[in-house]
């Protein structure tokens, strides 16, 4: 009767962690194993830890950004191709602008339409002024919005509109206005006299004063009533642009053509990503910069893993030629010392993932500690850090981390594998 080959146990049995264990759990007299192992695990907590608070700073940013513009203009400005009148001058007036309004919103994935009179000029209250730029709008337009009708914060009433101006927070400060207070609005293309054009002023009460929540905006931006903007700028019965909002301002490029085709044959356009196209190409070539960085940073923190593991393998020689002796495989023993320094990575990555997802879910009271709240808006553009956690971002961090953690392991574990037992038996 023919004897039964032994089984052969199955890999990652039991005994393999068993072993992986007691090896991590190294003796005093075994210390720079346990030295290394926890630099090991140090090391790929804090790149880890620094790859997601870099991705959540750098998509808050982003989103920060973009929503502020969208927030706050058009998705698509829409204005005509000059005209040059009798007089030389270029007229760039939209004179049709409610039927133009009209033909545009009909286009599909259009939402809304808006007719725009706008004007730089100097506001002034008492003794301050300050440059801004005047957008005449109607007040049902006014009210769809998002970071003007429903914005961080505001004063005032925004149903009363159309008995005066609203006004950005950053123009109020400037000019030490607040809520029923009369400014002074100048414009030096004013009345037209025999002895040539003066200025023209008006005042107006202030009703509403929205903060937007990006500096630039809130510092110069200005609504009036449609009707009063055209009086102030001698813009009678016409337009000087179009406001188009769109269901889904990322595919902007798609619509453009058919929006210009419904505005007509003079119809020019100019798109939230044209105005802001080299910020967010700046942005989107240094977050790829970045991620690179601090991939390279997650390699340099996984290396250690490998001089943790040889010092381990050369400390075990002993004990890995008795375990091949015993009728251990090779298999067997890289899966022992393959164990040990996956559950470094393993270990590392998530409490790098834990302090990642906490820093990015309270980074403003840990920024305020820790440069005691010195954020400028007026130099960052921003009120506040933001940071945005995304589970993509979380799930690139953590595969990055474990992919390299499991790649570099893999080759001192090899070499303990291969290991000669009579070679590291022969001087014990």
């Amino acid at each position: 009767m023919a004897s039964k080959s032994p089984k052969t146990p199955r890999p990652f049995a039991p005994f393999e962690w068993m072993i992986a264990w007691r090896y991590l759990r190294a003796r005093r007299t075994e210390g720079g194993v346990s030295v290394m192992t926890w630099i090991s695990l140090v090391g790929i907590t804090l790149a880890v830890f620094a790859l997601i608070a870099t991705l959540a700073v750098r998509s808050g940013f982003r989103a920060e950004f973009v929503d502020t513009i969208l927030g706050s203009n058009a998705h698509v400005t829409i204005y005509n191709l000059g005209e040059v009148t009798q007089s030389g001058q270029l007229d760039r007036n939209i004179n049709d602008y409610v039927d133009m309004a009209a033909r545009i919103k009909a286009v599909p994935g259009v939402t809304r339409v808006a007719p725009l009179v706008r004007g730089q000029v100097m506001a002034n209250r008492q003794s301050r002024n300050a440059g801004i730029e005047v957008y005449g709008i109607a007040a049902s337009d006014l009210a769809t919005i998002p970071r003007v009708a429903n914005p961080q914060s505001f004063s005032g009433d925004i149903a009363r509109f159309e008995q005066g101006i609203a006004i950005g927070s950053g123009v109020a400060r400037e000019l030490g206005a607040t809520v029923g207070d009369r400014i002074k609005i100048i414009s030096p293309n004013g009345v037209k006299t025999a002895f040539g054009t003066s200025p023209r002023v008006n005042a107006y009460e202030v009703v509403y004063i929205f903060t937007a929540g990006r500096y630039d905006i809130d510092r110069t931006r200005a609504y009036l009533p449609l009707a009063e903007a055209q009086s102030f700028f001698n813009k009678e019965g016409v337009a000087t642009e179009l406001e188009v909002m769109v269901e889904d301002p990322e595919t902007i490029d798609a619509l453009v053509p058919e929006i210009l085709g419904a505005g007509g044959d003079r119809a020019l356009s100019f798109t939230w990503q044209e105005s802001a196209g080299g910020f967010l190409n700046a942005l989107e070539i240094e977050d790829n910069v970045m991620f690179i960085i601090l991939s390279i940073l997650v390699l340099i923190a996984a290396m250690n893993i490998v001089s943790g593991l040889i010092m381990l393998v050369k400390n075990k020689g002993r004990d890995i030629g008795i375990l091949r002796t015993m009728g251990l495989s090779e298999g067997s023993v890289l899966r022992v010392f393959f164990i040990c320094g996956a559950f470094t990575g393993i270990i590392g990555t998530a409490m790098g993932v834990l302090l990642g997802c906490l820093f990015a879910l309270y980074i403003d009271p840990i920024f305020s500690l820790v440069v005691g709240g010195s954020w400028t808006p007026e130099k960052y553009g921003l009120y506040s850090l933001p940071a945005e956690l995304h589970l993509s971002d979380v799930l690139k961090a953590v595969g990055l981390s474990l992919g390299l953690s499991f790649i570099v392991t893999i080759f001192p574990a090899r070499r303990a594998a291969r290991m000669n037992p009579v070679e590291a038996l022969r001087y014990e």
